[in-house]
């Protein structure tokens, strides 16, 4: 069974920073590309981030470039998300993502809020 558990968020003030993480079970994480998406208050699902399996490609919705860094640990079975300079339409619901053999895998997300 896919399961993907997301922590770190949390309260933080405007230029703060927070560091998430995702940690994955039930299946092969080393060989899959794995993101991050949120979703604000009242808000569709934005597609964040995403990293290949080899840790070469990252690619970052252009909202958070230069702000945002995804990076991955195979040996754990985590993916991260260090999110700094946080501004307060990063307020959201992030979730860790991960779509095998066309089905989409989302954990129970975790709340960021930034807010002064």
């Amino acid at each position: 069974e896919v399961q993907l558990v997301e922590s770190g968020g949390g309260l933080v003030q405007p230029g703060r920073s927070l560091r998430l993480s995702c940690a994955a079970s039930g299946f092969t994480f080393s060989t899959y590309v794995i993101g991050w998406v949120r979703q604000a208050p009242g808000q569709g699902l934005e597609w964040v981030s995403l990293i290949d399996s080899t840790e070469r490609i990252t690619k970052y919705a252009d909202s958070v470039k230069g702000r945002f860094t995804i990076s991955r640990d195979n040996a754990k079975n985590t993916l991260y998300l260090q999110m700094n300079s946080l501004k307060p339409e990063d307020t959201a619901v992030y979730y860790c993502n991960i779509r095998i053999w066309g089905v989409d895998y989302w954990g129970q997300g975790t709340q960021v809020t930034v807010s002064s």
